[in-house]
């Protein structure tokens, strides 16, 4: 039985007007993800990897080209039905946590349920069970500013998670890491994507991450290229 199609890029440009003249960041970019693959994509910085992520994510548009969730194609949404996708479908994480200062971690994990206007008792339950599942059970009633890095990323990543979305995404999630704390963070990204029957696209400049990925897409000189594992060397950044 054929996996099913997730993500499907058709054509895909994008262009950005710099003055009297074009930026072309990429064009004609076609692919497909499929149910379940935990995807790198990896390229020099501006190769327009973060703005790719945004695009799938509705966060952004493109120029010209479509993209396809499951069959529906998102560049046609309202702005109100891309909000209900990203909140019902996808869940993110950047390179810098953008945790709320002045919530504790208990209560910035379930702050998307509160957005929901769920109960606050019950997005709480679930917001324990989350912290539970990054290893983070003790933290709850702690802000970010009294959080290390890694802690304040496992903390978005529980955030990120709470809506039980089929896609994460994640954006250089271990670059401000350092390289013990960025191991034990992509280890755990790794787990969930199991466990959660997740499908994951993560951008990262992290080649030995990269080499651990099911799939990579090497995104350069504004074409996409399929690479293998084995061609890239391990990397410590």
């Amino acid at each position: 039985m054929d996996t099913e199609e997730i993500f499907r890029i058709k054509a895909l440009r994008k262009v950005y007007r710099s003055g009297t003249t074009d930026l072309v960041l990429f064009d004609n970019l076609s692919f497909r993800v499929c149910e379940g693959e935990m995807l790198a994509i990896v390229g020099q910085s501006g190769a327009g990897k973060s703005t790719l992520l945004h695009i799938l994510g509705a966060l952004d548009s493109a120029t010209a080209g479509d993209v396809f969730f499951t069959g529906m194609r998102l560049n046609a949404l309202s702005e109100q039905d891309a909000a209900e996708f990203r909140n019902r479908q996808i869940g993110y994480v950047w390179q810098f946590h953008y945790l709320l200062p002045e919530f504790t971690a208990l209560e910035n994990v379930a702050m998307p349920l509160y957005l929901r206007g769920e109960d606050r008792r019950k997005a709480d339950a679930v917001a324990s069970r989350w912290l539970e599942e990054v290893g983070l059970a003790d933290r709850g009633q702690h802000r970010s500013g009294e959080l290390s890095g890694g802690e304040q990323q496992r903390i978005s990543l529980a955030r990120a998670l709470i809506t039980a979305p089929r896609v994460l995404l994640a954006d250089e999630p271990t670059g401000d890491l350092d390289n013990r704390t960025a191991e034990s963070v992509f280890g755990l990204i790794s787990r969930l994507h199991v466990e959660h029957r997740l499908t994951s696209i993560i951008v990262t400049h992290n080649l030995s991450f990269a080499r651990r990925c099911s799939r990579i897409l090497s995104l350069e000189g504004g074409m996409m290229r399929e690479v293998l594992p084995e061609s890239l060397l391990p990397s410590q950044g």
